[in-house]
């Protein structure tokens, strides 16, 4: 297929720190080339890719001191993805609702994978104005606040299967790899690693929005012997901090959409415990690649028994449910699917036209 990628411009993709859309649409598009098909990957200028790069700003706009409006790079963006878009069999966006104005006036097959939380005030009018936008979950649960979207399709993220390898976890500390924010709660990790007396090692990235955040709740949390805050790491260092981790803990309060950290540790075999919100009970499979609990106390419960699981197991799931190579066979049924469907629309209207101009 002639498969047309559009990144978000604020990472590179892939980026070179944090930044979980734009390493999802690097893994597919790497994915598509491999298995042949004619991709052509729409991005910053420093992205790196097997497929055609078309620039859509210089350099990430997140590194780029200069940006003071990151929109008007994505609009210039978007003028060349139309400008182009009769070259390929199908648009994949993955920039949120900028495009949907325009998309809704084309007539070009495309679809919107929406990786971020939906459960706003603020989209329940606009997922209602744009309801013929076809559009893909990254989980189920994602989909529950907006169920008057166009859903076609839920298809789970993946990474590569030679990223990550089967690791020991040899390290015997816990890991809490993301972001430092509310939702997050890095506090109930830290509370969870000093209840179990084991060494909690902390790589996380501090966005603008949540230093004041850092600084009120958690700066003070760090200060004890057991607690390790690393920062920010990429991702040669990741393979090293979560393959060697005992464990990932993921104490999130928040309905999140995915969370890409779950399947990076299960590809290197390493369990995780997860609070039982958003998308958790889809990734993992509770007992066999971590467990999934309801509190701190359970969560301390599941450190106990984390012998219980089979490090070869988690990785072997990992391999069978969330490979780049599923992901992308997944996303090309989509693909044919929207094609059939716009191919179908496009001759209902032709048909119609007909029988009004006769």
């Amino acid at each position: 297929m002639r498969i047309a990628q559009i990144a978000p411009l604020y990472e590179s993709t892939p980026p070179q720190f944090y930044g979980g859309t734009e390493r999802v649409v690097s893994y597919l598009t790497e994915e598509f080339v491999k298995q042949g098909h004619d991709v052509t990957l729409f991005a910053s200028g420093d992205s790196i890719t097997n497929a055609k790069l078309i620039k859509g700003s210089p350099k990430a706009l997140r590194l780029d001191i200069g940006c003071i409006d990151p929109l008007a790079h994505h609009f210039v963006m978007l003028q060349k993805v139309f400008e182009m878009a009769d070259q390929f069999d199908v648009l994949h966006f993955h920039i949120d609702y900028l495009h949907f104005p325009f998309s809704i006036r084309s007539d070009y097959c495309h679809i919107t994978t929406l990786h971020g939380r939906l459960d706003l005030p603020d989209l329940q009018p606009l997922y209602s104005t744009f309801d013929k936008v076809p559009v893909v979950s990254i989980s189920n649960h994602q989909r529950k606040p907006l169920l008057q979207a166009n859903w076609v399709d839920t298809v789970y993220h993946g990474i590569p299967h030679d990223l990550y390898s089967l690791n020991s976890g040899e390290g015997h500390y816990l890991a809490f790899l993301g972001r430092v924010s509310p939702e997050k709660r890095l506090d109930k990790a830290i509370e969870i690693a000093k209840a179990v007396g084991m060494r909690l090692k902390i790589a996380a990235k501090i966005d603008k929005v949540d230093i004041e955040y850092f600084n009120h709740h958690i700066r003070h949390m760090l200060d004890h012997p057991l607690i390790e805050f690393i920062g920010e790491i990429g991702e040669t260092e990741k393979k090293i901090f979560l393959g060697n981790a005992a464990a990932l803990l993921f104490p999130i309060d928040w309905p999140e959409p995915f969370g890409m950290v779950m399947i990076e540790a299960m590809a290197n075999g390493t369990p995780i415990i997860a609070f039982n919100k958003g998308s958790v009970p889809e990734i993992i499979d509770h007992g066999v690649t971590g467990f999934i609990v309801s509190n701190e106390q359970e969560a301390i419960e599941a450190v106990y028994n984390l012998p219980l699981i089979d490090r070869a197991e988690c990785r072997r799931v990992f391999e069978h449910r969330f490979g780049a190579d599923v992901m992308a066979r997944n996303y090309i049924k989509v693909y044919e699917r929207v094609a059939e469907d716009h191919c179908t629309q496009k001759n209902r209207a032709r048909k119609t036209s007909i029988k009004e101009i006769i």
